[in-house]
Parts: C-alpha cells; sequence; structure tokens
C-alpha cells in the first residue's frame, strides 16, 4: 500500500470528477447510506459541486488509483435544503465552511486517511479565511434496521474527537433510492458543527 493524500482545487478537482463519481457509487452503496444511485446523476451533482467557489477535493490515492475522497466548500454556495436549518437558527451562512462527502474503500481504511481528510479540509477553510464554523450532516437510521451489520460501529467518537459535536435538534431530511427499496425515501439527516478559534 503506498498511500498519499492531495487537495485538488480547479482543473485538478474536475479532472477527478469521473473517479469520486464510481467511489461514491461503491462507497454509498454499504450502510449506512445504503444508497443506490446511477453514475450519470453522480458526475451531474460533483460537476455542480466543483463549480462552487472555494471547493476542494481531498483525494487519497494508493499508487495511481483513487481510494478515497472528502469533499468540502463554502456553506454559502450549497442549496437552501442544506442553509436552511443554519439560517433559521440564527448563523449567518457565508461564516460556515460545509464538508460535503467522506468516502473511503474498506480496504484502505485504518491508516489514518479519515484524519488527513478533516485535516485537509480544515486547512483549506483556514487558507479561504472569514469561516467562524465547520459542519457536515450525517443520515441517521434506526438501530433496527434490518440491514445494519452487527458489527457496525458509528463514528460519533471519532468526529468528536475531532472537535465536532451535534446540534441538537438541527436536522434535515433528503431523499434517495435505498438498494433494498423500489423508490427513493426521505430520510432525516443530523448536522454536527465545529468552532474555529
Amino acid at each position: 500500500m503506498n498511500l498519499r493524500v492531495e487537495r485538488l482545487t480547479g482543473d485538478r478537482l474536475h479532472t477527478a470528477i469521473p473517479a469520486l463519481a464510481r467511489l461514491r457509487m461503491t462507497v454509498f452503496r454499504d450502510w449506512p447510506y445504503l444508497y443506490d444511485g446511477t453514475l450519470s446523476y453522480e458526475q451531474s451533482y460533483l460537476a455542480k459541486f466543483g463549480e462552487a467557489d472555494g471547493a476542494v477535493v481531498v483525494a487519497a490515492y494508493d499508487g495511481n488509483e483513487m481510494v478515497g475522497a472528502a469533499t468540502a466548500s463554502p456553506m454559502a454556495g450549497h442549496a437552501d435544503d442544506f442553509s436552511k436549518p443554519f439560517r433559521a437558527r440564527g448563523f449567518d451562512v457565508s461564516e460556515i465552511f460545509y464538508y460535503g462527502e467522506s468516502v473511503l474503500l474498506k480496504s484502505h481504511r485504518g491508516h489514518g486517511v479519515g484524519h488527513a481528510f478533516f485535516d485537509q479540509r480544515e486547512a483549506h477553510a483556514r487558507s479561504i479565511g472569514g469561516f467562524k464554523h465547520l459542519a457536515f450532516c450525517s443520515v441517521v437510521r434506526p438501530d433496527d434496521h434490518p440491514l445494519r451489520p452487527g458489527d457496525y460501529r458509528p463514528l460519533d467518537g471519532f468526529w468528536r474527537k475531532r472537535g465536532f459535536e451535534k446540534v441538537d435538534g438541527m436536522m434535515a431530511t433528503f431523499s434517495w433510492k435505498d438498494v433494498d427499496q423500489d423508490a427513493e425515501t426521505a430520510k432525516p439527516m443530523q448536522f454536527w458543527m465545529k468552532a474555529l478559534a
């Protein structure tokens, strides 16, 4: 294993979109997202993300293969579905840097890549300047969900070690098709935040 992590912006970000789309399709099929998407949607979604001012992809490579990636961009460039809960709480969304997905192949977990994803996205936010908070959201699934693996360990502890906390009651709802469903269903999403010193 020859892992390296790189911060991609501009043309390098756009060049990485096909590989990132394939990664999202692979990793998000697993618990807890159970996402059954299409490659064309993924590429369209990521192309739009890549146009946002301040957007970054932190990519993990094993040799020349992308094995993981994490995205982030200023909250102000996100759709109202993302920013509305923050506005409702009185936050200035221009002061929030938003972490999107973080995907890593199972074969490459446990080598510090997750920490590098958080470090590099925060460093990028600080390099732009003007942000007071970092934020992300995670899907909420019932503990008795039939597809929940017996050995699943939530990432709450990892996120708290990175300085993030749940914002009680701050939720959003997003819809997608689960791998065991015939149509899209709404999923509750919990927001987490960290104050930047």
